[in-house]
C-alpha cells in the first residue's frame, strides 16, 4: 500500500530548477533508495517532501495531498527528516536532544517510553545521556540524530546522507540499525551517496540526475545494471 507518492514535483532555488517533475513511490515497510551523485537533486527531494521548499506538483501522504503544508504540520503527521550533516543541538545533551525530539508529546511516560525505545536501538546513547551532543564522535551525533527522529514516532523516516563523514565500521553499525529500524515496521526514504551500499538494504531504488528521476526498479535489478554500474557503483 502507497504511504508516500511524489507526482511530478517541481521546486526551485531561485530561477534554478532543482526538481524537473520529480515522482516516486513509497510503500508502507518499505526501504526506497534514492541515489545520485551531488547536486542531483537528492537533498532537495526530501525538502519538498516535508514543505521546506516550495514546489509545483503534489505530495501525497497517507491518501492527504499536504504538498501547502508547513514543515511543522508534515512532521505532526507523521513525517520525520533526518537531514544531511545531522544538525543536532551540540550545546544540549543526548537527553535534552531526545526531548526536542519529542516537542509535540505533553505525557512524560510517553516521553521515556520513547527514549527506552530508542536506547534499544542505540545503546551507545544511553552511556552518553548526559553529554553535550557536539562533544561526541561523528557516528554517535547520527545514532543521535535518528533517535531524535523516532521520538516523534513517525510513520514514516527520511534519511539523508546517514553514511556522510563516517569510518566504515561505523558506516556499517548505521546501516545495520536502518535495517533493523525496518524489520521493526519503519518506512524509510534513503538518500544516500554510497549507492551501493544504499541498494544492498533497499527493497526499491530510484536514480536521480540533475532532477530527472533517470530509472526506477527493484534494488537488486539497479545493482546488476550496468549504466548503474559504472555511473554510481565503480
Amino acid at each position: 500500500m502507497s504511504l508516500l507518492q511524489l507526482r511530478q514535483v517541481h521546486a526551485y532555488y531561485g530561477r534554478i530548477e532543482a526538481l524537473k517533475g520529480v515522482s516516486l513511490t513509497v510503500n508502507e515497510g518499505e526501504i526506497v533508495s534514492l541515489i545520485g551523485s551531488n547536486g542531483a537533486g537528492k537533498s532537495t527531494t526530501l525538502k519538498a517532501i516535508c514543505g521546506q521548499v516550495k514546489i509545483q506538483g503534489s505530495v501525497i501522504f497517507g491518501g492527504k495531498d499536504i504538498s501547502a503544508q508547513p514543515p511543522h504540520r508534515t512532521a505532526l503527521e507523521g513525517i520525520a527528516h533526518v537531514p544531511e550533516g545531522r544538525r543536532i543541538f551540540p550545546r544540549l545533551t543526548v537527553k535534552e536532544n531526545l526531548e526536542m525530539g519529542a516537542f509535540s508529546v505533553k505525557d512524560k511516560k510517553k516521553v521515556k517510553e520513547r527514549t527506552e525505545r530508542a536506547f534499544s536501538y542505540f545503546p551507545r546513547l544511553k552511556e552518553r545521556y548526559h553529554q553535550p551532543g557536539g562533544t561526541m564522535s561523528g557516528g554517535e551525533q547520527q545514532m543521535l540524530a535518528i533517535a531524535r527522529a523516532l521520538m516523534m514516532q513517525p510513520k514514516i523516516l527520511l534519511l539523508d546522507e546517514p553514511s556522510m563523514g563516517l569510518a566504515p565500521i561505523l558506516v556499517d553499525q548505521i546501516f545495520d540499525i536502518i535495517q533493523e529500524l525496518n524489520r521493526g515496521g519503519m518506512t524509510i526514504l534513503l538518500v544516500e551517496q554510497n549507492a551501493y551500499q544504499a541498494l544492498q538494504i533497499a527493497h526499491r531504488g530510484y536514480v536521480i540526475q540533475t532532477g530527472d528521476i533517470l530509472m526506477e526498479d527493484e534494488a537488486r535489478s539497479l545493482l546488476a545494471n550496468d549504466q548503474v554500474k559504472e555511473a554510481y557503483l565503480a
